[in-house]
């Protein structure tokens, strides 16, 4: 069943900037990864899903209702962090959290207080007064603390630190394993590869690919190096096909390779080998993939 439904979505704001005949579904009980540059059309499709938008054309869904015309019925389910968080700066983290728990009618506060001490927040601090990465905790606390069946997240670590990070990947295998249903913008590699089922990448306003997190781990680009007993065997080695790309220093030689790796195991059986290190590419690499050498210098994130 599809909690998140996508159909031939376009918001055309010229020069080819927004989104452009967006079509993908977010099943039950699944975390769904959205991945793009700056500029590629995450947020956009995002506020579309909230509401927010009205598209050119084609529609979105969520628990069956159209986002547009059915917003407050879908609000009821659904937990939202946006990637530039709304606070009134005057009140402190608990009155904020009152504040939100009381427009929802949130009236058993035993996840919400869970959800604090989790993230270790200071709730008697202003918010004025907070750093980024307590915003940002503030701003997940409020997004989860409802018990929502489907979540919405843009952006979502952006200004935690490594600890917290871990924490938050944490708690959305948490709410998995409960089979709630999540959407989540990210530019962080670790924090998808750790999370998600799949992925959805958007390029320019459309979008390239959905893929199986394990496929997608699959076509990552293998990288050894193999330190050999003399330079004579490195070079030796390298003459051999099959590889992608190798180089040698001297005795050692660094192996490139996509998909099978039986040839370079019997061809390094071959030789005598005093140490075998292994760099596995990230899923940022794989990514690349489908933008191109051209699109290097883009960043993932909002």
């Amino acid at each position: 069943m599809s909690i998140i439904e996508i159909n031939g979505l376009t918001k055309d704001y010229g020069n080819h900037k927004g989104i452009f005949d967006l079509t993908f579904q977010v099943k039950e009980g699944e975390v769904f990864g959205y991945l793009g540059p700056n500029g590629a059309g995450k947020t956009t499709t995002i506020r579309h899903l909230m509401g927010f938008l009205t598209a050119d054309k084609g529609n979105a869904k969520v628990l069956g209702k159209d986002c547009r015309t059915e917003t407050a019925a879908i609000m009821k389910d659904l937990g939202y962090l946006p990637a530039e968080i709304a606070f009134f700066d005057g009140m402190n983290g608990i009155d904020f959290l009152k504040f939100m728990g009381e427009m929802r009618g949130l009236t058993n506060t035993t996840y919400r207080d869970k959800l604090i001490e989790k993230f270790e927040l200071d709730t008697k601090s202003r918010i004025r007064k907070m750093s980024k990465g307590m915003k940002q905790k503030l701003g997940i606390i409020c997004a989860f603390m409802h018990d929502p069946k489907v979540l919405i997240l843009d952006e979502p670590t952006s200004g935690l630190d490594p600890l917290m990070q871990r924490i938050f990947a944490e708690l959305i295998l948490e709410e998995k394993a409960k089979g709630k249903t999540v959407l989540m913008s990210s530019h962080s590699f670790e924090e998808i590869e750790r999370t998600c089922d799949r992925i959805g990448i958007i390029r320019q306003g459309e979008l390239v690919t959905t893929e199986d997190i394990h496929n997608l781990k699959e076509k990552r680009r293998k990288t050894y190096l193999v330190t050999f007993d003399t330079p004579a065997s490195a070079t030796a080695f390298a003459r051999k096909d099959g590889y992608d790309k190798i180089t040698v220093n001297g005795s050692v030689a660094k192996v490139s390779i996509l998909g099978n790796v039986s040839h370079f195991v019997q061809e390094v059986g071959k030789h005598t080998v005093l140490d075998l290190d292994t760099e596995n590419s990230s899923l940022e690499d794989v990514f690349m993939q489908y933008y191109g050498d051209s699109n290097k210098n883009h960043t993932l994130s909002n």
